[in-house]
């Protein structure tokens, strides 16, 4: 078992790595770095000096202050190169540096400096160091007005403000989970590569992703319709937009239903795009699901019996808790990343629909339980 420490866990690439490698228990112990832990250089060694790799994605890329951007930067880079110094078992360290190295903006020249550091101290303690050049990142819970335009896009839209363009272009995208395969397919290798260039998985203009976001709020805030989701990064940047919501305002939301001498007719869902439809019965009492995805999309649809679901994001322990009722069909979707279940709380058989993007794959259920 691997013991893997991960500076910067609580941010956002930090705590999609930690999140991600916590799904394998078998294969890693984890430790997290927290920035606090530089005040207390005995408490960093003991942190370090328990692990196999360092995941270093401790630093900060916006502030009022630039000269605080770079001193910052440097001076957690450095603790760590003190620390490590002192460890003496082999110790592989991976580096979250930026493009922008490229560029001669001040955040590109202090990850520069850095990498650096980390590189003179592997050469001198023969230890392995991967410096990743990585471009634009984006994903779920990422902190608008600081990790991402497409972070700050997806807020401002889901609180009704109104996004604007200060400059299009063509902007490399990199989705958070792809990066995170990524990084994670570095821990067996066995040889140092100091300037490794994490290649985008998007080239897309401004202008661009903000007519799809625009169209998802249309579509789905507004309508309540799935929308078209024609290619990978239509369905990441769909998933990153619904992280946005504010689910206890949003759901559950009811159903229009039309009723005559015949009975009653509900219109579910209306797609842009395929998947599965499933339906179940659930037994008084009984509960299903209590589970999560990192990538489907999936909605719920109590159409008769009394219901319970609770969703609970990953990490947290706060729940968002819902109460549905045939007697007025609703459905709830659920986020990404989010646990979820549903529990029959009446004396009558629960009915449920359900609605998910993917057919379902043993190989690949993308379905974690708790």
């Amino acid at each position: 078992m691997l013991t893997i420490g991960i500076t910067g866990s609580k941010g956002f690439i930090g705590n999609h790595l930690y999140n991600t490698l916590s799904l394998q228990p078998d294969k890693y112990r984890l430790v997290e770095i927290n920035r606090s832990e530089w005040e207390h250089d005995s408490v960093l060694y003991e942190k370090v000096n328990a692990c196999d790799v360092i995941f270093h994605l401790a630093g900060i890329n916006r502030h009022p202050d630039s000269d605080y951007i770079f001193q910052e930067n440097i001076r957690l880079t450095q603790g760590l190169v003190d620390v490590l110094n002192r460890v003496t078992h082999p110790i592989k360290v991976v580096f979250s540096s930026s493009s922008q190295e490229a560029t001669e903006s001040i955040y590109g020249k202090a990850k520069k400096i850095c990498r650096e550091l980390l590189e003179n101290w592997a050469n001198q303690s023969g230890n392995l160091f991967f410096g990743l050049l990585i471009p634009n990142v984006f994903g779920p819970f990422g902190k608008p007005f600081y990790n991402s335009f497409i972070a700050t896009f997806c807020y401002q839209l889901n609180q009704g403000e109104a996004p604007s363009i200060i400059t299009d272009s063509d902007v490399s995208l990199i989705y958070v989970a792809d990066l995170v395969k990524q990084m994670e397919q570095l821990l067996p290798l066995e040889v140092s590569q100091v300037s490794f260039s994490i290649q985008p998985t998007t080239l897309v203009s401004v202008s661009s992703v903000l007519a799809q976001l625009h169209n998802f709020k249309n579509q789905y805030v507004e309508k309540g319709i799935i929308p078209e989701l024609p290619n990978l990064f239509s369905i990441q940047l769909f998933n990153t937009f619904r992280s946005y919501m504010n689910y206890g305002a949003s759901f559950p939301k009811s159903y229009t239903c039309h009723t005559d001498n015949r009975g009653s007719f509900v219109e579910l869902v209306r797609l842009g795009m395929g998947g599965q439809v499933s339906f179940s019965t659930t037994l008084p009492g009984i509960t299903r699901g209590n589970h999560f995805h990192t990538r489907k999309i999936e909605r719920f649809s109590v159409i008769k019996g009394k219901a319970k679901m609770e969703l609970r994001k990953y990490g947290s322990s706060e729940v968002a808790t819902f109460y549905l009722d045939g007697e007025q069909p609703a459905y709830v979707d659920i986020p990404v990343w989010y646990y979820h279940n549903i529990t029959n709380i009446g004396e009558d058989t629960l009915y449920t629909i359900f609605w998910i993007s993917e057919q379902f794959n043993p190989e690949d259920a993308d379905t974690y339980f708790e």
